[in-house]
């Protein structure tokens, strides 16, 4: 039988766990290398395939990280740049090739149907709080650039998982991101996972000594959130009914 006092530590996890929220602005402030130390040294609780922890960190702050941010900016400028000019600006990135993706080229690719819904919706709850109409591709763009910026956080995390194990190593990666993800809430700090920064692997590559049997998952930023009003958006939540497979 569950004691009281565990009711309510159980009561007070879920009710931790339901407010981390992502975040899309930070504040310029540093995170203090102890606290991010310590937040790293949390994600490394989570369990692992064998315990092989097969991924591996690459955290850039400072210098390192608006090198990295100055060239994602310039590449994403590049394309944004020629998709908007129609077929000729299309033939023209790929003649230039400049700003096509480097690593991760399924990230590019549209969603299938039975996942578009969400991500649809996700979009336009975002967008209406940004008040960007969806037609408005100058603006859009503008603000999937703010991806490259790392939403202004001090500090952007490079996630790399090893070849070797395929989809075990990006589950134990995804373990590992939820610990540190949650560690950081615990302090105070935001975070915020993102997929689109992980297709120009090279990028990092020039700054980081990555082994080469490693490959890039995504990236997180993560700093201290803002009083903006992005980061009051909530995302939708699907119902356990959602999730969860029915027998025949």
């Amino acid at each position: 039988m569950t004691s009281k006092a565990n009711h309510h530590d159980a009561e007070w996890v879920s009710q931790f766990l339901a407010s981390r929220r992502t975040t899309r602005d930070f504040l310029s402030i540093p995170v203090p290398d102890d606290i991010l130390n310590q937040i790293l040294t949390d994600a490394l609780t989570a369990p692992s395939w064998s315990n092989t922890r097969p991924f591996k960190v690459a955290v850039a702050s400072g210098q390192v990280r608006d090198r990295i941010s100055a060239e994602f900016l310039s590449r994403w400028n590049a394309v944004s740049t020629h998709l908007r000019g129609g077929l000729w600006g299309k033939i023209t990135l790929l003649i230039k090739r400049y700003g096509l993706p480097t690593s991760n080229r399924l990230i590019s690719k549209p969603y299938p149907a039975d996942l578009k819904p969400s991500a649809m919706q996700l979009g336009a709850g975002l967008y209406a709080t940004f008040g960007v109409a969806r037609e408005d591709r100058v603006q859009r763009d503008k603000w999937w650039a703010k991806n490259y910026e790392f939403y202004g956080a001090p500090t952007e995390l490079f996630i790399y998982i090893h070849k070797s194990l395929h989809i075990y190593a990006a589950s134990d990666a995804g373990l590992m991101m939820e610990n540190l993800a949650l560690s950081a809430h615990a302090y105070g700090l935001g975070t915020c996972m993102q997929g689109a920064v992980g297709i120009w692997d090279d990028v990092v590559r020039k700054e980081f000594d990555v082994p080469k049997n490693y490959r890039l998952l995504c990236g997180i930023a993560i700093g201290y959130p803002s009083e903006s009003q992005v980061n009051t958006f909530k995302a939708n939540r699907i119902d356990v009914s959602e999730l969860v497979i029915k027998p025949r």
